[in-house]
């Protein structure tokens, strides 16, 4: 019998889904999963008692309460980088068919289909000119948010021999790390976005970054600039692009979310939230979560969560209980546990703590069985927010 129920919202890819072993079981249909993997569908993590974890097979977590999973000690993992290759993919063909004018080429060539085929040539020859269009080459790239997303699209930019600016608010050392040295990092956004001739925005959506492209946003810009929003439909104040789009202020706007608005306008060009779409993507963010979700549920191992620390740790040979304790990021909670253990004569073999600034997370290994009088005695302190119990099979 399987030891943990995993609901699936959403299509995910069978290719993620065969790494669940046999102590997993995995339905649409679970009522009261024990995890849950999701692509963009809303989850409210309340409507499950027994959770323990959410793995989101992308970026993006504004689809799930997150707020609410801390309070409750729901872990939620997403799967950065693994969709970066096909977000990255489109944002340059989408930059290439807007410059060179490319989707209104094809229409024109549509249109030769009614004519006779003697006069298509001399057609063409002389129309031609209407669609001429300019390079990226040599253009000013900023690239707002270094994420894995951003930090490729930076390097796709050198490698097409574009200038680029990169800027973050808060960039995490291991991307920056991966970034081309001829990116030119931005200690702040007008520095990146004044000379730029295109602003791709990868950033993801929380509330500092929700309606972030304004009126204001958009003046720091260089006139005739075109804005490229592959990110979350929220960031951008889609009123104020009509009008710096409508005034000239900018010369298109590129976006995976289309509206009524935008699709009527012949400045902006859309698709249908097509950035993660490709087979590859969602093998990938599906691959990454299943693997992200078993090690915590049969572990307690956190590697890509949006709100936990992350911390693993294998079991040693003579281990057969786990205690993890997750609580409120407060001073003194490592030394009260362990006085608990030491209280209830109970050696603890391994303990290994890691805090996140609002979230400590503990990894207690024992070679016995845990006494419940141990976790009753944990779990009366208010800023404990849940435990949990891994036994391990000898």
């Amino acid at each position: 019998m399987s030891s943990y129920k995993i609901k699936k919202i959403n299509n995910i890819a069978d290719e993620g889904l065969k790494l669940f072993t046999e102590k997993f079981t995995v339905s649409a249909e679970e009522m009261n999963p024990d995890g849950i993997i999701i692509r963009s569908s809303p989850l409210d993590v309340d409507d499950y008692d027994s959770l323990l974890a959410v793995a989101r097979a992308g970026a993006g977590t504004n689809n799930i309460n997150v707020e609410r999973a801390t309070e409750c000690g729901i872990c939620i993992f997403n799967t950065p980088g693994a969709n970066a290759n096909a977000v990255v993919d489109l944002v340059f063909p989408m930059l290439g068919v807007w410059k060179r004018n490319i989707y209104k080429g094809i229409e024109f060539c549509k249109e030769l289909a009614a004519m006779d085929p003697d006069k298509v040539n001399r057609e063409v020859e002389a129309r031609k000119s209407a669609f001429k269009g300019e390079e990226i080459h040599g253009k000013t790239l900023a690239v707002v948010g270094l994420g894995q997303i951003g930090v490729r699209l930076a390097n796709g930019g050198i490698h097409r021999q574009m200038n680029v600016n990169g800027f973050d608010p808060a960039p995490a050392l291991a991307n920056i790390h991966q970034l081309s040295p001829e990116v030119r990092i931005c200690r702040n956004l007008d520095d990146a976005v004044g000379d730029a001739d295109v602003v791709s925005l990868h950033l993801p959506l929380i509330d500092k970054t929700r309606g972030l492209v304004d009126d204001e946003f958009i003046g720091r810009m260089k006139k005739g600039a075109v804005l490229v929003n592959y990110s979350r439909q929220p960031i951008v104040d889609e009123d104020a692009v009509v009008a710096a789009l409508d005034s000239g202020h900018l010369e298109a706007y590129l976006c995976d979310f289309p509206t009524p608005v935008l699709v009527r306008h012949d400045k902006v060009l859309a698709t249908p939230h097509l950035g993660a779409s490709t087979s590859e993507s969602e093998e990938n963010c599906a691959t990454m979560a299943v693997k992200e979700i078993s090690s915590y549920l049969k572990y307690g191992n956190v590697a890509h969560s949006v709100n936990f620390p992350n911390i693993e740790s294998t079991p040693g040979d003579k281990v057969r209980c786990r205690l993890i304790v997750i609580n409120k990021d407060v001073p003194g909670m490592i030394a009260f546990v362990s006085l608990i253990f030491a209280d209830n004569d109970v050696n603890i073999e391994s303990y290994l703590n890691q805090s996140n600034g609002t979230v400590g997370y503990n990894i207690i290994d024992v070679e016995t069985t845990i006494p419940d009088a141990v976790i009753e005695s944990i779990e009366e302190n208010e800023d404990v927010i849940r435990t949990r119990v891994i036994c391990f099979v000898k």
